[in-house]
C-alpha cells in the first residue's frame, strides 16, 4: 500500500509526494548517491555507471539500498509503489547465455533501441537487454535518466527479473510512477503482458489493480463535486443536505487502493494552484492525509500492522526533500547538495526515525 502524485505550483515548479505504507520493520534513512557511480546489478552479470546523483529515502540491506523514492540533479522524480496480484518479471532461473566471464558481461552497445542512443546510464555487457532487479529499478532510472521520456525508454530498453529482497524475503511486486519538471509524468507496470509506460494524466498512483483500470474507475465518481448540493423533494420530503460537503459523498472512504485513488485524484483536481513552494508543500500534505493509513486500522493476514511509515514531498527544481514520519509529524527537510553529490561513495544523510520537539507558540 502507498500513494504517490505530483503538483505543480504557478511558478511553474513540480512536486512529487508519496505515502510509505508497509508492514515489515524498517528504519528508512535519506541517502545521497553521487554522480557517476558505479554498481553491479544484483545478479552480478553487468556493471552499470549513473551518470547523474540523486537523494532518495531508502533502507539497507543485504542486497545493499533499497530505495523507495528519489529524485536526481536533473529534476526526474521516482517512486516505487506495490503492485501485488499484476505484476510480473523475468525469472532468474530462465536466464542463460550471458553468465560468461566470471559472470561479467563483456563490453557491448550499450541501451540504445533499434540504433537510438538509449538514456544516459552506461553498461559494460554484451549487447542483450540488462537485467535488472525490480528492486534496484528506482535507483537505476533516477541515476540515467534526465527526463520522463528517458525513463520510458530506459524501462524498454531493460528486462526486469524478480530477485526475493532481504527486507521482505518475497519479490517485490513493483510498480513505478515518475516525472519531472515539466510536470508530465507516467506510470511505468511490468504485467504478464510485457512493460507498459502510460502517461499518467491524473499525476496519482497507488496500487493494484493496474493503471488502466485505476483510471477507468474514475468514472464511477463523476457525480463528485465541492460544491454543495441543493435541498431536493421527494414525494413531500423536504430534503436538505445536513451541512457542507453533499458534493462528496459519494467519494469511498476506505483504505483500498481504489478508494485512496480517487480521493488523491479528486482533492488534487479540485485544489487550488499551490502559488509558491511553501504552498505547494503544504498542498502535497494536504492531499497525502487523506489517504494515510493510521496504526490499527489496516491489518494483513498474518496480523502485522500496514500503516503509512513516512509521508514525503520533494521538488524536482531544487532537489529538496520534505519528510514527516508517522511518530513525528513535524516537516524536516533534506537536499542534494555538494559534496556529497561528487563523492565516490553513497552518503547516509540521516535516519527518519527522529523524536519530535515541541516547542511554545509565539
Amino acid at each position: 500500500m502507498c500513494t504517490a502524485i505530483t503538483m505543480k505550483t504557478a511558478e511553474g515548479e513540480t512536486f512529487f509526494g508519496r505515502t510509505m505504507d508497509f508492514s515489515y520493520p524498517i528504519q528508512p534513512a535519506v541517502y545521497v548517491m553521487p554522480g557517476n557511480y558505479q554498481w553491479n546489478n544484483a545478479l552480478g552479470t553487468v556493471r552499470i555507471t549513473n551518470p547523474y546523483s540523486f537523494i532518495g529515502i531508502g533502507q539497507e540491506s543485504g542486497m545493499g539500498i533499497l530505495f523507495a523514492d528519489g529524485v536526481n540533479e536533473m529534476g526526474v522524480g521516482a517512486a516505487a509503489l506495490y503492485f501485488p496480484g499484476y505484476a510480473a518479471y523475468g525469472a532468474v532461473e530462465e536466464m542463460t547465455g550471458d553468465m560468461g566471464n566470471g559472470g561479467r558481461m563483456s563490453p557491448g552497445t550499450g541501451m540504445g533501441r533499434q540504433g537510438e542512443p538509449g538514456p544516459s546510464g552506461r553498461f559494460s555487457g554484451n549487447g542483450t537487454k540488462p537485467r535488472i532487479a525490480a528492486v534496484e529499478f528506482l535507483p537505476f532510472l533516477l541515476g540515467s535518466c534526465d527526463s520522463v521520456d528517458r525513463a520510458a525508454r530506459a524501462a524498454e530498453a531493460v528486462e526486469l527479473v524478480g530477485m526475493a529482497d532481504p527486507v521482505t524475503g518475497t519479490i517485490a511486486p513493483l510498480h513505478w510512477m515518475v516525472a519531472d519538471q515539466s510536470g508530465r509524468s507516467v506510470v511505468i507496470e511490468s504485467t504478464a503482458e510485457g512493460v507498459k509506460v502510460m502517461e499518467n494524466p491524473v499525476g496519482v498512483l497507488t496500487n493494484s489493480p493496474d493503471f488502466p483500470w485505476q483510471i477507468t474507475n474514475l468514472r464511477n465518481y463523476v457525480e463528485a463535486d465541492p460544491v454543495q448540493r441543493e435541498a431536493a423533494r421527494w414525494e413531500e420530503a423536504e430534503l436538505t443536505p445536513f451541512g457542507q460537503g453533499g458534493g462528496t459523498s459519494v467519494l469511498p472512504g476506505g483504505f483500498t487502493p481504489p478508494a485512496r485513488f480517487v480521493r488523491a485524484a479528486f482533492l488534487k483536481s479540485h485544489m487550488p494552484v499551490p502559488q509558491d513552494r511553501t504552498e505547494a508543500v503544504g498542498a502535497c500534505f494536504h492531499v497525502l492525509e487523506n489517504v494515510s493509513v493510521p496504526r490499527g486500522a489496516v491489518r494483513t493476514a498474518s496480523g502485522a500492522e500496514d500503516y503509512t511509515r513516512y509521508t514525503a514531498c520533494l521538488n524536482t527544481a531544487t532537489g529538496e526533500y520534505y519528510i514527516k514520519t508517522y511518530e513525528n509529524g513535524q516537516i524536516r527537510t533534506a537536499r542534494l547538495e555538494y559534496p556529497q553529490a561528487r563523492g565516490t561513495a553513497p552518503a547516509r544523510v540521516g535516519f527518519l526515525d527522529q523524536e519530535p520537539e515541541f516547542f511554545p507558540l509565539g
